[in-house]
């Protein structure tokens, strides 16, 4: 059984941040649950253009206001406590907060926990990650 507790995440290396936003990674690809859960942080007034090509990714608002925009549809959807959306189809996105965003977060496949966005706003698939991780420890050698 895996027990986390968030204010055990803050301040280490599951505690990633960005300029607009910090993901708490409390389950990651080395659990071995077939997923990756987060609670990820949307820091308000801020928008990030987001395209998963390699995970699905579902959502939950847990506190704050926001929305999410469709590209290139520009259909727009309400975010708030209580509410769920799913990129079912790896859809590319404008996340926007009005406050503070707390969201829970999961991945399929699983994050090994080192992703940050790239220039198209996605995550590298987790071979990619696991390579780049390889050819760092080999030169750090």
């Amino acid at each position: 059984m895996i027990v986390r507790r968030l204010k055990d995440i803050l301040g280490t290396s599951r505690d990633v941040k960005a300029q607009n936003w910090a993901s708490r990674r409390l389950l990651l690809q080395e659990d071995g649950m077939g997923f990756s859960m987060h609670h990820t942080v949307i820091y308000a007034g801020t928008q990030t253009h987001i395209r998963y090509q390699h995970h699905l990714e579902g959502v939950y608002c847990i506190d704050g206001i926001g929305s999410v925009e469709l590209i290139p549809s520009g259909v727009t959807f309400r975010i708030e406590a209580g509410t769920l959306y799913a990129l079912n189809k790896h859809d590319e996105h404008w996340l926007r907060a009005e406050t503070d965003l707390h969201l829970i977060c999961t991945f399929n496949p699983p994050l090994t926990g080192n992703e940050m966005h790239d220039e198209n706003g996605a995550y590298a698939a987790a071979a990619e990650i696991t390579r780049v991780e390889a050819d760092q420890t080999m030169q750090e050698s």
